[in-house]
C-alpha cells in the first residue's frame, strides 16, 4: 500500500506478486476503487468485501468442532454425576442396612432397614433409565 502511494510501480509490483492467494481479489478491488484519489474508497484492502482470511475460516471450522466437542464434554459430565450419585444412594443403602443390625428396638431396625431398601431400590430403577452406550 505504501508503495502504491509513493508511486513505486516497480515495489508495488514486487509485493503484489507475493500476497497471498486469498488476498489478491481484495487488493485488486481495492485499487480499482482508486483509493488515493476516491475519498470514499475504503481505507484498506482488508476492508473491502472481497477480502477472505483463509486462517479465519479455519479458526472458524475449528470453533464449530470446539463446540461440539464441549457439548459432548458437559453431556458425559452430567451423565458421570449421576452414576456418581447412584453410587452415593447405594452407599447409603448400605449404611443402613448395616446400622440396622445395630439397632436395639424391631421398629428402628425395621424403619432403617425400609430406608436402605428404598434407597436401593430407587437407585435401581433410576439406574436402569441411564442411556447406555456400548463400545470401547
Amino acid at each position: 500500500m505504501d508503495a502504491y502511494q509513493q508511486g513505486d510501480k516497480e515495489l508495488a509490483t514486487f509485493y503484489y506478486r507475493r500476497l497471498r492467494p486469498e488476498f489478491l481479489p481484495a487488493v485488486t478491488a481495492w485499487i480499482a476503487t482508486r483509493p488515493l484519489k476516491n475519498p470514499k474508497a475504503p481505507l484498506t484492502p482488508f476492508a473491502m468485501p472481497e477480502y477472505t482470511s483463509a486462517a479465519t475460516a479455519e479458526a472458524d471450522t475449528l470453533e464449530a468442532k470446539a463446540d461440539l466437542a464441549s457439548a459432548e464434554a458437559l453431556a458425559n459430565v452430567e451423565r458421570a454425576d449421576r452414576y456418581t450419585l447412584c453410587v452415593v444412594l447405594f452407599a447409603m443403602a448400605l449404611f443402613f442396612a448395616g446400622i440396622s443390625t445395630r439397632l436395639r428396638t424391631g421398629g428402628t431396625r425395621f424403619v432403617a432397614l425400609g430406608i436402605g431398601w428404598a434407597a436401593f431400590l430407587g437407585a435401581v430403577v433410576w439406574m436402569v433409565t441411564f442411556p447406555v452406550s456400548i463400545g470401547l
